[in-house]
């Protein structure tokens, strides 16, 4: 098929490959603009547009869809279908009606549930034991059309976003390969009214830890906010991320430092905090970090 694909970030990539690999035309690519990045604020290309140009794809990266000579370009390329996956811009309607067969979307949960932007995280976050990919049929409202396949995979007790996030963008990758090969015989399923949720973007407020919460709680914190932006805590006024931390034992004042793991009270429970990260410095695991700053049982964390 003569696809256009539209995407920016990683999870966005291996679809892109796998679209290519499954002898697609991918007649155009489109991601968001090049962002300042680094140290010396210069701008980069994000990850689909990198891989894009080392494809020798042609690139477009338009601010906004909503203007109508950039709608009359991308019609121009006389798609089968747009496959939309992490784009980050609002698609108006002339353009999810320019493609032959439609615009279809990759998106990372068992949808209704978890309609959104930040449907990884939040789905770790709420204590969810599933998730997966909806493969859908895109409509002007936020991830409300039709869903042609689904696969739900479970979240693991230790996972992170970061982990899940990587299953999942291979997961879409795959389903969407076979969505085009078998596109004329699915039949699109409409979404219930029933067990809708939103997945909000993450805000960098949500990332400080509140150890007055049950422990159940500042762990699903910890492993949806990994690796970005990170669950932190103040310790002798430094800021350390937590990016890795099971469940623990023992019991104390929230934010008390139990044990040498270390291990970290909570509201209720314990928490044992398994990787690190000061300002400015590597993740590293806690024997490590350890090393480097120490966290003796008694210290109130922040």
């Amino acid at each position: 098929m003569r696809v256009i694909f539209m995407g920016t970030p990683e999870f966005s990539v291996p679809a892109l490959d796998a679209l290519v690999a499954a002898g697609h035309e991918v007649v155009a690519v489109y991601c968001q603009p090049p962002r300042p990045a680094g140290r010396g604020r210069k701008s980069r290309p994000g990850p689909v547009q990198a891989r894009a140009e080392a494809l020798g794809l042609a690139v477009r990266h338009p601010a906004s869809l909503k203007a109508a000579d950039e709608q009359a370009a991308f019609a121009a390329f006389k798609a089968d279908v747009a496959v939309v996956v992490a784009y980050g811009l609002i698609l108006p309607q002339p353009v999810l009606d320019a493609p032959r067969l439609g615009s279809l979307n990759i998106h990372a949960s068992l949808l209704p549930r978890w309609r959104g932007a930040a449907p990884i995280q939040r789905a770790i976050m709420a204590g969810d034991t599933e998730t997966g990919v909806c493969i859908m049929a895109m409509e002007a409202g936020l991830d409300t059309g039709p869903v042609l396949l689904r696969e739900a995979v479970a979240i693991g007790p230790d996972e992170t976003a970061g982990g899940l996030h990587d299953r999942l963008s291979g997961l879409g990758a795959r389903l969407i390969v076979e969505a085009l090969a078998r596109l004329p015989c699915l039949v699109p399923e409409p979404q219930a009214q029933a067990g809708i949720t939103h997945a909000a973007k993450i805000d960098k407020a949500e990332a400080r830890i509140d150890w007055a919460r049950p422990a159940e709680e500042v762990d699903r914190q910890i492993r949806a906010l990994s690796p970005f932006p990170g669950a932190w805590f103040e310790a002798a006024g430094v800021r350390v991320k937590v990016l890795a931390s099971r469940l623990g034992q023992g019991q104390g004042a929230p934010g008390e430092v139990l044990d040498a793991a270390p291990t970290v009270a909570c509201g209720s429970g314990a928490v044992r905090l398994l990787r690190l990260q000061r300002a400015g410095r590597a993740a590293q695991d806690a024997p490590d970090f350890l090393r480097g700053m120490t966290l003796a049982p008694g210290t109130r964390l922040g």
